[in-house]
This record gives C-alpha cells, structure tokens and sequence, in this order.
C-alpha cells in the first residue's frame, strides 16, 4: 500500500513539474539568423502548443505563424514561435506579435558581426511532434557572456512553496484537531460494539449450555 501511495504522490510531482517547467519563463542568449512566417495546420493533441486555433474562424485550423530564427553561442540552433497568448494560458498576455518580429529583426546579423539578445520565451522544443517554444520578448546585450538571473521563477517557487508548505502545515492541524478525534470516537465506537457483541455471544453460549447440561 505504502508503494502505490508513493507512485501516486510522485506522478503528481512530475505532472505539476513538468507543468511548471513548461509554463515558468526562460531565457537564453542568442544570435537572431532569420525572420519569416509558416502556414500551419496543428491538429491533434499538439494543437495544445499552439494559440492559433483559439481564435480561428468556423471549421478553418491552418493559419499563418511567425517564426525567430536563431543559434546560441555554442552554434546550436533554436527555432521559436511568434504567437500572441492574448487573454489565455498561460498569462502572458501578449499583444505585440508584429512588435516583437520588429525588434528581432533589428537584432538579426552574421555570425562575422554578431548582435546578441537575450530571447524570453516558455514551452518546449520537439522536432519529432514539431512544437516549438513561443518568443515572449527580446532584450539586446552587450555580448554572449551576460549572467542571467531568473528573478521571477526565484521569487514564484518560493511564494509557491510557502504556500504549500503553509496549506501542508494547516491541513495537519485541521486533521489532528477535527478529524483524528472523530476517528478516534468511530474505532472507540466500534471496539465497544465488538467487546458487547462478544459478550453476548458469550452469555448466549452459557445458557446453551446450562439448557443442555453441558459444562
């Protein structure tokens, strides 16, 4: 019982993880190669990686997006989406599709006269599945070696973590105030029951026996 308990517990960690994982903001330092834009008819389970679909019209799915091409400083290549979220999940609430395109383009450049930015973005990247993460906004830096420091996943994972901890905390003293003792009254409750029926069977086997002459 105790493995299937902790089976449980730890599906639920990888699930609100992963979540999380793809939801929270990421940053990366990149070099902008290419702007341009895709016709794309998302379908399936994957549609849930796009904004698109949401705001179609009718029975139509395939609908034009943008796209950032660009390489980190190591050489690897990423591609992101370019989609607003609007008033959906996650909140971004991103409005500036063609304003963001604007500034990637200012950034684009050669691998001989590079120009960095430090790419915000959230969602993941599956060549097989074809989902690619979606450009939140972009911020010039001065060169490749700029430290990031993600102040809003710190500050978000702590505040979360206070309030599980907090919710933690008020569900066992709720437990050990109102529910403990009224398990303790039903198991108290139902050990009586037992020792009188016990009783009674007992009492019942006596005078079987004394009507039958058995000692």
């Amino acid at each position: 019982m105790g493995y299937v308990k902790w089976t449980f517990w730890l599906l639920i960690a990888v699930i609100f993880g992963s979540f999380l994982h793809y939801t929270l903001p990421r940053h990366e330092v990149v070099r902008v190669v290419n702007i341009y834009q895709e016709r794309q008819d998302p379908s399936g389970w994957t549609s849930i990686f796009w904004s698109g679909p949401k705001v179609k019209s009718g029975t139509q799915t395939s609908y034009d997006v943008q796209f950032i091409s660009a390489v980190t400083p190591e050489g690897k290549p990423v591609v992101y989406r370019n989609e607003d979220t609007g008033w959906g999940w996650p909140p971004y609430f991103k409005f500036d599709t063609a304003n963001l395109s604007t500034r990637a383009a200012d950034l684009q450049s050669t691998g001989e006269a590079p120009k960095w930015g430090v790419m915000t973005y959230y969602g993941w990247r599956s060549e097989l599945f074809s989902i690619f993460p979606n450009a939140v906004s972009i911020k010039p830096v001065d060169g490749p070696e700029v430290s990031i420091v993600p102040w809003f996943n710190i500050i978000f994972l702590t505040l979360l973590a206070m309030a599980i901890l907090t919710v933690r905390a008020l569900w066992i003293q709720f437990r050990r105030n109102a529910i403990d003792p009224v398990l303790g009254d039903v198991a108290d409750a139902i050990e009586d029951v037992t020792d009188r029926a016990e009783s009674g069977v007992d009492k019942a086997r006596g005078m079987f026996d004394d009507l039958t002459g058995k000692k």
